[in-house]
Formats: C-alpha cells, structure tokens, sequence
C-alpha cells in the first residue's frame, strides 16, 4: 500500500463563488510538483482521482481542471471522464500544431470544456479560439493591459478568461474591469493538500495484460483472467463500468462481462494508464494475496453442495473481501462507485444470502475462527478435511501467480 498526495486550488468567479479546482499531482506530502515528466503526472491524477477514488467527492460537486499533454489527448485519457465533470487543461504546447487543432477539435465536438494554458498573447493561439472554452492567464508574466487586444478577439468565440497568480483583492478588481471572468491564486485559496491511498499493481501480471491488449483482436476471456489475478486491476476495471455505464442499469456478473461489457477501445485505454502511471511496486501487499486466496477458495468451494448456485459470483466476491482495507473506506460506500449484482453487494455488506455464506465460511476459516468455523462447516454439510484441502490448493494457486516478481 502507498500514500497518494493531490493538491488542489480553487477557481472562483467574480462573486468569489468557487467553480471548480485545478488538481496537480504530488508525489509526496511536500506541497510541491515532484520532478517527473507531465505524462505520468496527469496519469497518475486519473488513476488516483477517477479510478481508485471519486473525483465529485474531491472536488466538491465542482468543476476539476486537469492537465493533459498532447500525449494524454492522443490516447483519449480525457475520455475516461465524464465530459461535465472536468476541464481539459492544454499543457506542453509551446504553439498550436496542425495535429493538436485537431485532437483539440474532437474534445470540443464530444462536448468537453477546454482550457488553453500557457497563453503567451501570440496570435497563432488564435487558431485554437473557436474550439476552447477558457484561458488561463498568469498574471505574473503578461502585462493585462496587452490583454485587451486578444480579449476582443475571445469574445467572438465566447471564451472565459482565468487569472492566475492573484495575490490581492485589488488585482481581482482591476482585472474584471478589463474582462477576466474567474480568479485563480494565493489570496483566494492557498493550494490544499488531500492524502489518500493508492494501490500497487503486480508488474508480471501488468507485462502479460500490455501484451494481451496490444493484440489487433482482444480475447476479453484471457484479459479478464489475467485481471482477475491483482486486486488493483479488478476495482479499476469495475469502476471504469461504472463510469462508463451512466445512466444504464448495469448488474456485472463475472470480470469477463466487465471487460466485454467495457469495449476494446476504453480497455485498452485503462492499460495504457495504469501502466503510464506506473502503479507497480516489487512486492504484492499482503492483503491482496489474502484477497485472491478467498476468491480461489471461494471459487472451488462453489462448486460443492447448494453453493453451486451462487458459482458465478464466487471468485469475484472472494477477490473484493479485502476491499474495505485496502481502500480504507467503509464498503457500503466503495460499492456505490462498483456495478455490481445485488448478491454480490448483500454478501460483501452483510454475509447476506448464499453468497455470504459462503464467503463467512471461506474468510472464518482463513482467519482461523475456531468459534464460528465447525458450526458453519457442519451447517454446509462439508468437512474441515475438504475445507483445508481447498485453502492449501489456494495458497499454492497464489503462489504460481509469483506475486513478488
């Protein structure tokens, strides 16, 4: 398990009312970007932000400005946003290339907002005018009495304007007068630290996923079962149905139907950024291999007297036991953000069901609950003999997966 840090900044309007925050990412609890190249970093703010966490909660309700290279636009990483969630800040242009006007034209066509950063008052920006939505100015840099030439210009295309770098309310006032629409900097909101947690990511079972999905055909069978092999993997895949299936009610069965249910585009997508961010550590966490060991344990288990009717929901149940730990959250509210089958919901929430007998049984005995252990074994009509079979084939299937390649 590794520590996450994000700061974020608020952007306010003339009414000092906040619109939304700039995220930047951080690598440690120093308040202060860390020296790595822009791709990882915006990479790293999706993994954190987006798939492991919930960007609403973060930023309020609000607007989350994000930075995006012409690399990140180029692999559709925006795309794994809700497009009224976030502003897509251009960052790493130094002018406008015939590629970028492009890239940046389809964003603006599927409907998200965009920000031009680094705005130096050069007229080839203009280029980008009709497909933008705001600038972002800083103040410190550009003397905003030139401004006034390239205001008149944005109004056609009615873009906002951002002030960056306002220390005083003075500054604010005499930049609405020369037609700033939001304020951004120190004397509004001091930029805020927010700690978290994120998870590490097996680096053979990543190896063996690149490889998969670089294929020109995807079997969704072998992608879905080499994801099925990492915790990490499994929450990401899952919350990125969710993103995805909005307004659709959408009940995952098994990991194979997430990944198919997901498409080859936005699964290829996910890789791409969990393998940029370079979420991998050189050991598993333990509660992870606990994790897959219930899942294992789960999956055969189901296999015996009436818990065949619940076999689908086996493994997948058994893989998100841990996932209160590792996410340190309560799971009623992880499970808000996950599309998933009512039973495997009451199971994992309250051991309701056959499925949370199941999975009482299966995590009692790992525990070693020798209270509760006899009473349910006896119950299920199974013996402590086949149970401890099947707990020793588990431990012996996670260690083939050589978790600490």
């Amino acid at each position: 398990m590794k520590k996450t840090y994000i700061a974020r900044q608020a952007v306010f309007d003339r009414n000092l009312d906040t619109i939304g925050y700039e995220l930047f990412f951080r690598d440690t609890a120093e308040n202060k970007f860390p020296e790595v190249d822009q791709d990882i970093a915006s990479s790293k703010l999706i993994i954190q932000n987006h798939i492991q966490s919930d960007i609403q909660t973060l930023c309020m309700g609000k607007l989350a400005f994000i930075n995006f290279t012409e690399s990140n636009l180029i692999h559709k990483f925006p795309l794994m946003f809700d497009k009224d969630l976030i502003v897509i800040e251009l960052v790493g242009h130094k002018k406008p290339s015939a590629n970028l006007v492009k890239i940046v034209s389809y964003y603006h066509k599927h409907g998200y907002k965009i920000a031009l950063t680094e705005y130096d008052l050069a007229i080839h920006w203009d280029v980008l005018f009709p497909y933008i939505d705001i600038v972002k100015v800083n103040i410190e840099k550009i003397n905003t009495k030139r401004l006034i030439p390239a205001v008149a210009r944005m109004k056609t295309f009615d873009i906002s304007i951002v002030a960056e770098r306002v220390e005083t309310r003075n500054q604010q006032q005499t930049l609405a007068e020369v037609g700033f629409n939001y304020f951004q900097g120190y004397f509004y909101h001091k930029t805020e630290m927010i700690e978290g947690q994120t998870l590490t990511t097996v680096k053979t079972m990543m190896m063996q996923l690149l490889s998969e999905t670089s294929k020109s055909v995807l079997d969704f069978g072998k992608v879905s079962q080499i994801i099925s092999q990492d915790v990490n993997l499994t929450i990401g895949l899952l919350k990125m149905v969710n993103n995805v299936s909005t307004g659709a009610n959408v009940e995952i069965n098994s990991l194979r139907q997430a990944a198919t249910y997901l498409g080859e585009e936005k699964l290829r997508q996910l890789v791409a950024i969990l393998a940029l961010s370079n979420l991998t550590s050189e050991r598993a966490d333990e509660v992870c291999k606990q994790a897959l060991i219930t899942g294992r344990m789960m999956e055969t288990l189901s296999t015996k007297n009436h818990f065949v009717s619940v076999k689908e929901f086996a493994f997948i149940t058994g893989l998100l036991s841990s996932i209160e730990v590792i996410l340190s959250m309560p799971v009623a509210e992880i499970l808000k953000t996950m599309p998933l089958a009512s039973p495997i919901e009451k199971a994992l929430i309250a051991n309701d069901g056959v499925l949370g007998e199941l999975l009482n049984l299966t995590t009692a005995f790992i525990s070693d609950n020798n209270e509760n252990i006899l009473q349910l074994i006896t119950k299920q009509g199974l013996s402590k003999e086949i149970i401890q079979q099947e707990f020793l084939n588990a431990c012996k299937w996670c260690q083939t997966l050589e978790l600490n390649s």
